[in-house]
């Protein structure tokens, strides 16, 4: 099927197909945000809690990603016969209720638990997102919407860096947190009232909806599916690294206060990001006329080279050496997701769609959300808990993207024939 032709019938008619992404968008700005919130305030929670680097990429990472990516599966499995946007709605009430919960915690443990429950709820939105506009948008209009939607990626980041120090710095650490869970419950209820649900490509009950274990052993044999997946989660182990531990690094470092680094960080890792997601979405679309295979050529050149100019902002002599450096960084990291999720999104029929999204994202984030800020902070603690040990550590934790970018571009050579399986699969 041509890439160009596959629109539904409900894509084709549907006139709010920009106000849903708007309002997907601002959910997911701040799904994002609850996440980064954390890295902004990684020293006044350090302090309070009398805790290490370790202990605080536990909070960053496994806290919040275990649950993440394990509920996130039986939650895509209702996505694909049910409401996607009652799941993602009832989410994002839950998360912001738990973000809001964070700020009430009496110690790390009951921070670490606030963060679990932050998890649950943010398991429900990016399959069924993803899910949803890809019966709004036709496969060659699906970059730019997914460009769009993951400007969220670093809307959250400026949001969470910026907002959170300086809400921290005007009264405390707690109050960012019920800030961001109340903003929260609002998009949840504003969500609920304008998105509507739209028709389907593919019916799918419970009764013909494929089970679960054999589209796992499915999709294993699925090489594209594998090799993007891998990619994707190697690329966010180096990415996301680098993401929340940043701030601090650029703190420490450079010498300068918490909110300045947070700041700085966000605005110019976060802004070049921002960039180069529009970008690569208006390029992925162009490319993706020629071929599907192409914008994950696409994603796989630009991991290899944001990979290595991370890495070498990394070891910037002086901040402002590392902000140069964060442009090309940002320009080129910046939308390498989108061609993965673009081709995704292509690869899988719609009755398995959000079910092998929430199983590709569930290896992707454990690997970006879970190893990644985890093993940081515990080789730099390994190294001496100070700043060069977390430089250190990070020279360690980003070159896996340069693997996830060899990966991506092996992917595209399987990704036609391999859509073609999948489509006569029963």
């Amino acid at each position: 099927m041509n890439a160009s032709t596959a629109a539904s019938p409900a894509m084709q008619s549907k006139s709010n197909q920009w106000i849903a992404l708007v309002v997907l968008l601002l959910i997911y700005i701040f799904n994002y945000a609850d996440r980064y919130l954390i890295s902004g305030l990684v020293d006044p929670i350090k302090a309070e809690f009398n805790v290490g680097d370790q202990f605080m990429g536990l909070l960053m990472g496994p806290a919040f990603a275990i649950l993440y990516t394990t509920i996130a599966i039986p939650l895509a499995r209702l996505a694909d016969r049910s409401s996607r946007i009652t799941i993602i709605c009832a989410g994002c009430l839950v998360w912001s209720l738990f973000t809001a919960l964070s700020g009430a915690a009496n110690g790390p443990w009951t921070l670490a638990l606030a963060r679990l429950g932050v998890g649950v709820g943010e398991a429900a939105f990016v399959a069924p997102a993803y899910s949803l506009l890809s019966d709004y948008f036709a496969p060659h209009q699906r970059g730019v919407a997914f460009a769009i939607l993951g400007l969220a990626v670093y809307f959250g980041q400026i949001t969470g860096y910026a907002a959170g120090p300086a809400i921290a710095e005007a009264y405390d650490w707690r109050m960012a947190f019920y800030v961001m869970g109340t903003v929260g419950v609002v998009l949840s209820s504003v969500a609920w009232l304008v998105v509507r649900e739209p028709a389907r490509l593919q019916i799918t009950t419970k009764a013909n909806q494929v089970a679960l274990l054999p589209l796992i052993r499915l999709l294993v044999k699925t090489r594209s599916y594998v090799f993007m997946m891998l990619a994707m989660g190697l690329a966010a182990l180096s990415g996301v690294s680098f993401g929340f531990w940043g701030p601090t690094l650029f703190h420490r470092i450079h010498a300068v206060p918490l909110t300045e680094a947070s700041t700085t960080f966000g605005l110019y890792f976060g802004l070049a990001g921002l960039s180069g997601m529009l970008l690569f979405g208006a390029v992925s679309d162009r490319l993706a006329r020629g071929g599907m295979q192409r914008p994950l050529l696409l994603s796989g050149m630009a991991m290899l080279a944001a990979s290595a100019c991370i890495l070498a902002s990394t070891w910037g002599e002086s901040l402002f050496i590392a902000k140069m450096l964060a442009i090309p960084s940002g320009l080129l990291g910046g939308g390498w997701s989108i061609g993965i999720m673009q081709s995704l999104q292509y690869l899988v029929p719609d009755r398995f769609r959000a079910t092998s999204t929430a199983l590709f994202v569930m290896v992707t984030t454990f690997l970006g959300f879970v190893v990644g800020p985890w093993a940081t902070g515990a080789l730099s603690e390994w190294f001496g808990d100070d700043a060069m040990s977390l430089r250190w550590a990070l020279t360690i934790v980003i070159p896996s993207g340069i693997l996830g970018g060899l990966l991506a571009l092996l992917g595209a050579r399987y990704l036609e024939s391999d859509k073609t399986v999948l489509a006569n699969e029963n």
